[in-house]
């Protein structure tokens, strides 16, 4: 920032001593840089509740300096938040000891502490406070999340914050929210119209629409004169396109023009404005791709979903109704109780391979080809009887069905 030089301030005190005049004259130059004043104000600590001078009507000014400041609060000790141009202009809505307090321009942005925000899964660019009296702090590209200790506003449960995107060291980056000031040295300002009512919030398609206080008119289907028309044709395209779904939007071809405006050396405002809005569709696009990014997940989480249904549900089909079998296990030939004129007999071995006991085929399976369940393991329906001579039981079955 440049120093200037303000005019020294000077005391004539003539005194009569022994009936000669002395002249003492008093003099003091002082050297000032960004505001300040031959009597400097106290200094205001970053977190400090700023006693803002009484209420005036909100007007527009114009830069007159180049490389000014904007700063997270009304003196030098405050970080600063970027910087304005001559013929920039801003909205002021009150004024500190050679301090304004302006409108956010487009470009400045907010952090809030993440564990007070819930994410919208429906909209990804937006949040939702979840506690009370949450600080919003003044950002800076220069200053980290954590060192951003100067408060802009308090934020109540349930309202909502719009995401840039952008998260750091446990803060997201927002949109500067409705009355969120910073601030800029009034040396460095002139007023050149009033703002009827409070001055309306920075919003993309809004960016910078007025000429001397008065709004700029564009039609979109009207060719532009200049670069600043372009500039506004390009965010009425920019705000067209973020109203609609984020799966839909598309900022390709006004990002294409808007780098074209940015990069002419003659593009003065526009071309800043211009660098300004293209971080802003940055911004826009990286909310489309975490859109995107959550909607594929979903679908690849509905499809393992699907296949673990599917899997479970032919698993059910396969599981064995144990209830309606006298018993289980592998069917094998005895060679024990084949003796002429008696009842042929088999034995079912457990998994071990032991004989659990022997079983004997009686009513329709009694004229069913067994041989072909010999050495599967099956189930049978039947009725368990003790038997004496094995000391085992004796399962007389009227039904076998394989279950291997």
């Amino acid at each position: 920032m440049e120093a200037r030089l303000h005019s020294p301030a000077r005391a004539v005190r003539i005194v009569l001593l022994g009936g000669c005049f002395f002249v003492l004259l008093l003099a003091a130059a002082s050297w000032a840089q960004e505001g300040a004043s031959p009597s400097a104000p106290p200094v205001t600590l970053p977190n400090e509740p700023l006693a803002v001078e009484g209420q005036m009507r909100p007007y527009v000014a114009e830069i007159i300096g180049n490389d000014v400041y904007i700063r997270s609060g009304p003196g030098t000790n405050f970080y600063h938040c970027g910087k304005l141009y001559t013929g920039d202009r801003v909205q002021v809505v009150n004024s500190q000891q050679g301090w304004s307090c302006i409108v956010p321009p487009p470009g400045c942005f907010s952090w809030i502490s993440m564990k007070y925000v819930s994410i919208n899964l429906q909209n990804p660019t937006m949040g939702i406070i979840t506690g009370d009296n949450v600080g919003v702090y003044a950002g800076s590209d220069y200053v980290e999340p954590m060192h951003s200790t100067s408060k802009q506003v308090t934020l109540s449960r349930g309202q909502m914050v719009k995401l840039l995107g952008e998260e750091k060291d446990d803060y997201y980056k927002i949109a500067v929210p409705q009355k969120a000031y910073l601030w800029v040295s009034s040396q460095f300002t002139r007023a050149t119209a009033p703002v009827l009512g409070r001055p309306p919030e920075v919003d993309v398609g809004a960016m910078v629409k007025t000429e001397a206080g008065n709004p700029v008119k564009v039609d979109p289907n009207a060719p532009p004169k200049t670069d600043l028309e372009l500039y506004y044709v390009l965010g009425e395209q920019i705000k067209a396109e973020h109203d609609k779904p984020i799966a839909e939007q598309d900022y390709a071809e006004i990002k294409k023009k808007l780098v074209e405006l940015a990069a002419k050396e003659d593009g003065g405002r526009a071309a800043r404005y211009a660098e300004y809005t293209i971080k802003q569709v940055e911004r826009y696009e990286l909310a489309r791709t975490a859109a995107k990014e959550l909607e594929l997940q979903n679908k690849e989480l509905q499809k393992v979903t699907t296949k673990i249904d599917a899997a479970r549900a032919a698993r059910l089909t396969q599981v064995v109704d144990r209830s309606k079998y006298a018993l289980m296990g592998k069917f094998e030939n005895s060679s024990v109780y084949n003796a002429a004129g008696q009842a042929k007999r088999y034995r079912m071995l457990d998994e071990s391979g032991k004989t659990i006991c022997y079983v004997s085929p009686t009513g329709s399976a009694a004229t069913t080809d067994l041989s072909k369940f010999v050495g599967h393991k099956v189930g049978l329906v039947g009725k368990i009887e003790p038997h004496m001579a094995t000391a085992r039981a004796l399962v007389e079955f009227t039904e076998i069905v394989a279950i291997d």
